[in-house]
């Protein structure tokens, strides 16, 4: 099986890949990491050089290879992924994935990322709190139709990582 966590930057979907993969003795596969050795270069650099589109295309390709596996393996999305292509329609027709939306909300999204903004180019250039608020907003305004997609949704606001672990686990029994 393959499971599939997505959801907005800063929502947990590496940290909790981790440790869900860790507890199934899964692989744990960050597609933005995967991208990123295949391609030879950080997924940064492949914005700049090669531009959002050949970024893009590449992601649908990886996507597909991955999920195709046989292997059992627990597959974190870029926050943007989903968004995508036809991204959310291939791992939704797949019947060897399930998909989690990791939902975090606004005011704790913002508050986590604005407190690691230097590590995120994509938010690095905001300078205020509300700033964040607003662009996040916006952001998860945009991209909630495909993160509804999702087989299941995970609240994870004030819960614990063991609280959120147990809520995946419970959906796959």
């Amino acid at each position: 099986m393959i499971i599939v966590l997505l959801g907005y930057m800063g929502s947990g979907k590496s940290t909790l890949g981790k440790e869900l993969a860790s507890v199934l003795n899964y692989k744990f596969l960050d597609l933005d990491d995967f991208i990123a050795e295949k391609e030879n270069a950080t997924i940064s650099n492949l914005f700049k050089t090669k531009g959002e589109i050949y970024f893009r295309k590449k992601e649908t390709l990886y996507l597909k290879e991955i999920i195709s596996q046989t292997d059992d393996i627990v597959l974190s999305l870029g926050g943007g992924t989903p968004c995508y292509s036809v991204n959310m329609d291939l791992i939704n027709e797949n019947s060897n994935v399930v998909s989690f939306y990791l939902k975090l909300s606004i005011p704790l999204l913002s508050k986590r990322l604005f407190a690691a903004k230097e590590q995120r180019p994509l938010i690095s250039h905001i300078n205020t709190e509300e700033g964040m608020l607003e662009f996040i907003g916006k952001h998860l305004f945009e991209r909630s139709l495909y993160y509804s997609k999702a087989n299941h949704t995970i609240n994870t606001d004030n819960k614990s990582l063991k609280e959120v672990l147990e809520s995946i686990l419970t959906h796959l029994i």
